[in-house]
């Protein structure tokens, strides 16, 4: 019947508005008020409490009937004992203890009890700033109906798009989050809530940017992998030029790199393959190397002479000037 007159109510207000805003379209949207809540902590942690004191009481509610039903089967087992005054006074007993167990349950779970003032004290106050929320979206927006999806009110068809419930929780985030900012801050996430309702109020837009996004994000992957394609270039030149160097500094001191190593190998192997002409430049190469190597053996040979000579003459020097100074000590 409640259903009834909701749904006879609602349709009346929007055929008078639909009279009065011909000249416009009706905007209505609608929220899952349920939906919005468990987003909301201060609600989770507020619905956790009163969960906590009804179980209490439910507990308590069950122990009392647990003591009633043990009286009442006392009773019958031993009514056949007992004198009519003793069967009077157990059964005036039970009635009492259940009318106190029926009040008792009225007084947690009925429509004035703690339940519902607990439920009052703690959730409504979430709940006015819901209903706040909305009405600031409803004015900014132009809103003419907001419906919740989770009341009374059956709707048997809501399209998504028309789905506020996202765009409260925004807000209500959004306050939480100015309460702590600097007008500086302030400023600045104005600016950025002011573009984020632009995109949301136009999707084709929002489309659009994101499509942007792609492309930037595609030239700039672009341009990296051509920079790492042009450094990876730039150090293996770099590393050629490096190891050029390296082999004509080896091939000045006569010294074969470890990567000619087993090229020579390789040429030793196959000498009896080689030409008259291949042999005579081989035999070229083995004397020039023998001569290098003559070469830096005397080389050796007379540095380690002059330095045997240096520490000759040091040494020379030395005793040359201990002998004049005991010479002088001794002197009369």
């Amino acid at each position: 019947m409640k259903k009834y007159i909701l749904l006879v109510v609602l349709s009346s207000i929007l055929f008078t508005s639909n009279v009065k805003a011909q000249a416009r379209g009706i905007k209505i949207g609608y929220i899952d008020m349920e939906y919005i809540l468990e987003k909301i902590s201060n609600y989770a942690e507020a619905k956790n409490q009163l969960e906590q004191k009804a179980d209490k009481w439910k507990q308590e509610i069950e122990a009392k009937k647990s003591e009633i039903s043990k009286l009442k089967e006392a009773l019958k087992t031993e009514k056949v004992l007992l004198t009519k005054e003793l069967i009077e006074e157990r059964e005036i007993e039970i009635n009492f203890q259940e009318s106190e167990l029926t009040d008792y349950q009225q007084k947690k779970f009925g429509p004035n009890g703690e339940l519902i003032v607990q439920k009052s004290v703690l959730i409504k106050p979430i709940q006015d700033q819901v209903f706040n929320a909305v009405q600031d979206l409803a004015e900014a927006k132009k809103y003419d109906y907001i419906l919740d999806r989770s009341s009374d009110l059956t709707m048997l068809f809501a399209a998504k798009k028309h789905d506020l419930s996202d765009r409260v929780i925004q807000i209500l985030t959004r306050s939480e989050k100015k309460e702590q900012m600097s007008k500086k801050q302030q400023k600045l996430e104005e600016e950025k809530e002011r573009k984020q309702d632009l995109l949301d109020d136009n999707p084709e837009m929002s489309e659009k940017q994101k499509i942007a996004e792609e492309r930037k994000a595609a030239r700039l992957k672009m341009v990296e992998d051509k920079k790492l394609a042009a450094e990876e270039k730039k150090a293996a030149a770099e590393a050629k030029r490096k190891q050029a160097q390296e082999d004509i500094l080896a091939k000045r001191n006569g010294i074969v790199s470890d990567n000619n190593t087993s090229t020579d190998t390789k040429d030793e192997n196959a000498i009896s393959e080689k030409t008259p002409a291949e042999e005579k430049r081989a035999a070229a190469e083995e004397a020039r190397k023998k001569t290098l190597e003559d070469r830096q053996k005397a080389l050796e040979e007379r540095k380690n002479a002059a330095e045997e000579k240096k520490l000759k003459i040091l040494a020379d020097r030395e005793a040359a000037k201990k002998a004049k100074e005991d010479a002088k000590n001794n002197k009369p």
